[in-house]
């Protein structure tokens, strides 16, 4: 289960970030990819990153999309860097400051379509419904959960969605007057997976977060994001936040497009770590994932969330997501879920968490790095105004395009 701590401690991880917290710790064996906006072209590049140089990969690959479509993108990415546009930490210092006349770092993907998995952690789901059963008394929690074990003769983080053992659960759950419908995308056959934002409308590290003002209930959702091709291949993995109004989901589950997707409500990043000798999908199955969230008031949480209780196998949620049933042209980045459900409070007691403006967000594991954002509510972010249309005319500008 994800643990978490909160405290009113001063802050002790400031903005802007350093570029040694961004990188993935073996960042010298990793091949990293991320997008630029360049003012000198007035538009976005894809680079290759390394410690000490960001190299451009525009005029061999008009987009990062385009770099998936290779045999080996890891391999050609290499033979493709192209000219300096200037050291890693110098463009992530201009990223952290907003320095529009700089180079700065975007969001790594561009014309992938952003999908998200929801309730892939079958064991925190359904330790929720059993907690709100229970109603804090532990020794009716201990008698739901023999129960539960009971029923599916195992443990909660053994359960296979689809399994039989996951629809005897559902029905023990349904005869307990227990079942959701998020139980059902939980532990039945099928993952719920929905659109988090539109092409090209992620925000990168060092990007404000929003939230929309009217909302008085949310949190971050710290999770790995995988980016995969047209056919499916899974390609390499980079960090998001999906971030969530746990309010407005609340009133409705069909109000979850509202609840997910507003201006600069996803983040994704610092950068695409590609699959190569260094770095497989095994790496993406272990990892740990870690949150802070601290607070302009002195608030202070972290949590982690860790990838071996997903109950959904990451290459089950790829094939449920595209197939001869879906299409991605362009190919997609699929944030896998979190295990993290934020409880402590912040404020009066029993209020639980929710996000102020000014929290600075870092999503973090040691192979990827860390992604950083500042809180804002989503009408006062920068509005999301360069689509694909734009895209396509500058890049028709710069002749990238064959």
């Amino acid at each position: 289960m994800t643990a978490s701590t909160a405290s009113t401690a001063p802050l002790t991880r400031s903005w802007p970030a350093s570029l040694a917290e961004t990188l993935p710790r073996d960042h010298a064996s990793a091949t990293l990819i991320g997008r630029v906006w360049d003012p000198a072209v007035s538009g976005p590049s894809p680079v290759l990153v390394t410690a000490d140089d960001v190299y451009d990969l525009s005029h061999a690959f008009a987009t990062v999309s385009d770099l998936m479509l290779e045999a080996d993108p890891a391999a050609a990415a290499r033979r493709a860097a192209g000219a300096s546009l200037g050291s890693a930490d110098r463009l992530l210092s201009a990223t952290m400051q907003s320095e529009i006349d700089e180079v700065t770092f975007l969001s790594p993907i561009d014309l992938q379509c952003v999908k998200a998995a929801g309730v892939t952690f079958a064991v925190s789901m359904i330790e929720r419904v059993i907690e709100e059963r229970a109603r804090g008394n532990a020794d009716e929690a201990a008698r739901v959960r023999a129960q539960v074990l009971d029923v599916i003769g195992g443990d909660l983080s053994a359960i296979e969605p689809g399994s039989d053992e996951a629809l005897k659960l559902k029905d023990y759950l349904i005869e307990q007057g227990l079942w959701s419908q998020y139980l059902e995308v939980g532990i039945g056959a099928d993952a719920e997976i929905f659109t988090k934002c539109p092409v090209l409308a992620s925000v990168g590290t060092g990007s404000e977060i929003g939230v929309l003002s009217t909302s008085s209930w949310n949190n971050p959702e710290p999770e790995i994001a995988l980016i995969i091709d047209p056919a499916g291949r899974i390609l390499g993995a980079t960090l998001g936040n999906d971030l969530n109004l746990r309010d407005v989901e609340g009133r409705s589950a069909l109000l979850l497009p509202k609840a997910k997707d507003n201006t600069a409500s996803g983040s994704l990043g610092p950068f695409i770590r590609l699959f190569d000798a260094s770095f497989s999908l095994d790496d993406v199955r272990r990892a740990e994932v870690q949150l802070r969230v601290d607070g302009a008031d002195g608030f202070a949480l972290e949590a982690h969330s860790d990838m071996t209780q997903i109950s959904r196998d990451p290459a089950d949620l790829v094939r449920q997501l595209l197939g001869p049933q879906h299409q991605y042209p362009d190919g997609a980045a699929l944030y896998l879920g979190t295990l993290f459900a934020p409880t402590a409070d912040r404020g009066e007691a029993g209020a639980g968490f929710t996000h102020h403006v000014g929290d600075v967000v870092r999503i973090s594991s040691p192979t990827l790095g860390t992604l950083v954002n500042r809180v804002a509510h989503s009408e006062a972010c920068a509005p999301w105004e360069f689509g694909v249309g734009a895209l396509m005319r500058n890049l028709a500008r710069r002749e990238l395009l064959r």
